[in-house]
């Protein structure tokens, strides 16, 4: 990995234009570090401005990954979880479809064919900070304050998929979950070691409230404050995070079931959850947004909730201004 990134640093391996101004958003360790949220709340703000966004992801864990996919075109959402990714659709659905997403592991070739579809007049790199071959105007890395260098080794030995030294490449820094920890000062003091311009935010996960699984789906989404007497079923990158986030919002969790990060659901799978869900007198059952575009179809005997969460940025007029100034 270093001696790749060195090879991108002095120009031997080239990086590409996509041909609009570009955000990447991307972290330095694998699992859940909060950056999808991320990303919904720049595009959010991008979109507001009046800019044609579009998301360029890598749609992992979907059924062909080889294959170039639109999973929405700026208006509504056209496929499911298993043809798009979870995360590309999670993120469809929370934008409500205003924001054109394409997953294609090639990120340049898939730049070049959007923006012969569509006006597109940003660009944001979902998981994008190792994809070197995309030209940015903004790199922005995400810092989990919980986990902030896994367990300090890289990949296969650890979970840092580069040194963190890798960090000075960074134009902007988020510490995402700074909320499920006393302090960051100390981390932001090993942070500035490694990058000593780079403007730093630090970012809470707060729960907007749930919604029934139905209406999720439908579009039709009124949130709702019920998590009484939950049973908490997920398959992500981090799944404690997530039971802190419900417990600080005052949650009575009586169960979890953990499942591997994008996990494909099955009916048996359902079924399993609820004979647990039942045991632990749980008498509802709360899933991320991430797993509830995975559970389309599925037959639930006990109701279940979809957690509604976003990303609140402190000092959020100085990072818009980051965000919208490169664009």
């Amino acid at each position: 990995m270093d001696v790749r990134n060195r090879l991108y640093d002095r120009g031997t391996l080239r990086s590409y234009n996509l041909g609009a101004r570009t955000i990447s958003v991307g972290n330095l360790t694998t699992g859940g570090t909060g950056k999808t949220p991320l990303v919904a709340l720049i595009a959010k703000m991008l979109t507001e401005e009046g800019e044609t966004v579009c998301i360029l992801t890598r749609g992992y864990g979907r059924e062909n990954p080889k294959s170039r996919v639109l999973v929405s075109d700026g208006e509504r959402v056209l496929v499911d979880a298993a043809t798009g990714g979870d995360e590309p659709v999670e993120l469809a659905i929370k934008l409500e479809g205003k924001v054109i997403i394409v997953a294609d592991a090639d990120r340049v070739a898939a730049a070049k064919w959007a923006l012969e579809k569509f006006p597109i007049t940003v660009f944001i790199l979902d998981d994008g900070f190792q994809h070197r071959r995309a030209r940015r105007d903004l790199d922005i890395v995400c810092i989990d304050a919980t986990n902030p260098c896994g367990n300090g080794r890289i990949l296969p030995a650890g979970t840092l998929r580069e040194s963190f030294k890798s960090l000075n490449r960074a134009d902007a820094i988020v510490i995402t979950r700074s909320d499920l920890v006393e302090s960051t000062t100390d981390l932001q003091s090993r942070l500035r070691k490694r990058n000593y311009v780079a403007p730093i935010s630090l970012a809470a996960t707060e729960l907007q409230g749930t919604a029934p699984l139905e209406e999720f789906h439908s579009g039709t989404t009124k949130v709702q404050a019920d998590t009484a007497s939950a049973f908490v079923f997920t398959a992500i990158g981090n799944s404690e995070n997530f039971i802190q986030t419900l417990v600080r919002c005052g949650a009575d969790i009586r169960g979890q079931l953990t499942f591997r990060d994008h996990h494909r659901f099955t009916q048996q799978d359902i079924f399993e959850i609820e004979r647990k869900a039942i045991e632990s007198s749980g008498e509802v059952l709360v899933t991320t947004a991430k797993d509830a575009v995975k559970l389309r179809g599925y037959n639930f005997k006990l109701p279940c909730y979809v957690a509604l969460t976003e990303t609140v940025i402190d000092e959020i007029d100085a990072f818009k201004k980051l965000v919208i100034s490169s664009s």
